[in-house]
């Protein structure tokens, strides 16, 4: 379980395998190794991933982790190539702060960017923020509501707008800091993860007009 809250930017190192396989991830990032364990689950850009082997390097950690194919399937993990940067998350422990939402880490689908905007900050010292339009998948769009939450890349993310399958988010300049999203252009393809809340809703409706 995790809250959307990235806590590092990993870069990997290598990827062995290739669409549709099991793939094999090498990624660095700068985690006290000896924080980590075999078999500790790391949210990698969206998806949880199960770490398979792990150890120290000049600057932090690195940690293995394996793709299977419905994670291939559904993310942009097939297309991860040495050098892709992605937002890392350590689970939650009982007690850590809620600071976004709930987050799985079981991926929905694969959103894709239609639209940047740069919001000048005029004198604000702190810099500019970034307004993104994104295309949902269509079976995926009905979960997302205004104001509601959603993960992209393993990001919490309040949406600021709905039309149709386009939504809009409004990243703020720490956020481009300190995650992938101050690299993001249109055109790029995203994890997505709706509201665990909304998916159960949705569920319950169903059910009921089932009746």
């Amino acid at each position: 379980m995790f809250t959307g809250i990235v806590t590092d930017v990993g870069e990997i190192a290598t990827a062995e395998g290739s669409q549709g396989t099991l793939k094999r991830l090498r990624i660095h990032a700068s985690y006290d190794p000896a924080t980590i364990a075999l078999g500790a689950s790391i949210a990698c850009g969206g998806p949880c991933l199960t770490v398979v082997a792990f150890g120290p390097r000049e600057g932090g950690c690195w940690f293995d982790v394996d793709a299977a194919a419905e994670t291939l399937e559904r993310t942009t993990v097939g297309a991860w190539e040495a050098g892709t940067r992605v937002n890392l998350e350590r689970s939650l422990k009982i007690g850590d702060e809620l600071g976004g939402h709930i987050v799985t880490g079981h991926v929905d689908g694969i959103a894709t960017i239609v639209a940047k905007e740069a919001i000048t900050a005029g004198d604000d010292p702190w810099g500019p923020t970034a307004r993104f339009t994104i295309k949902a998948p269509h079976g995926l769009a009905p979960f997302i509501a205004e104001k509601g939450s959603v993960c992209l890349d393993g990001t919490s993310l309040t949406v600021n707008s709905v039309s149709d399958d386009l939504f809009s988010v409004l990243i703020i300049p720490h956020t481009l800091a300190v995650t992938t999203w101050g690299d993001r252009q249109v055109g790029d393809r995203l994890n997505l993860e709706v509201d665990l809340m909304a998916r159960y809703a949705a569920r319950l409706a169903d059910a009921r007009r089932a009746e």
